[in-house]
């Protein structure tokens, strides 16, 4: 049995596994939930992120299973020079496989497609209340340089 993870892109069928492991998350308050009623929202979101070139959805897999997730987002920019940065969001690895460098291999893939697109910078966002993901975060190589700011329209 390998086990290595497999990092690859998302597919419709992994939405399940991701509504589980994006609900499991009892800090980002987002409102997620394995109940199939919402199903058509995430496959409607899931075709949107599909269709936009500059955004990729990632699962880590886990001997077959999807146990952890990130997407990218390329912005190209005219500050720096014209140089382009990558926004590393929802990052999630399943509670009970953490502590396995899943994560870390998932966000060492992210920073590497950014160096693949040439970005010149890897940014990310932190809910304030994960002060384990920050230690991991900065484990990585990311250091907090920022102080953010969200509205919620809805």
């Amino acid at each position: 049995m390998n086990d290595n993870p497999v990092i690859r892109e998302a597919v419709e069928a992994d939405l399940p596994a991701l509504a589980a492991i994006y609900s499991g998350d009892d800090k980002g308050g987002h409102g997620d939930t394995t109940d199939p009623a919402a199903l058509p929202h995430y496959r409607a979101a899931f075709r949107r992120i599909e269709a936009n070139p500059g955004i990729r959805l990632l699962v880590v897999e886990k001997e077959g299973e999807v146990v952890g997730t990130a997407q990218v987002v390329l912005v190209p920019a005219l500050t720096g020079r014209g140089a382009s940065r990558m926004i590393v969001e929802a990052v999630h690895v399943r509670a009970d496989m953490r502590g396995m460098r899943l994560g870390e291999a998932l966000m060492r893939h992210c920073v590497e497609l950014g160096r693949e697109a040439g970005v010149r910078l890897v940014e990310l966002t932190s809910n304030a209340r994960r002060t384990d993901a920050h230690r991991f975060y900065e484990r990585l190589g990311f250091k907090q340089s920022h102080l953010g700011f969200k509205m919620t329209l809805y």
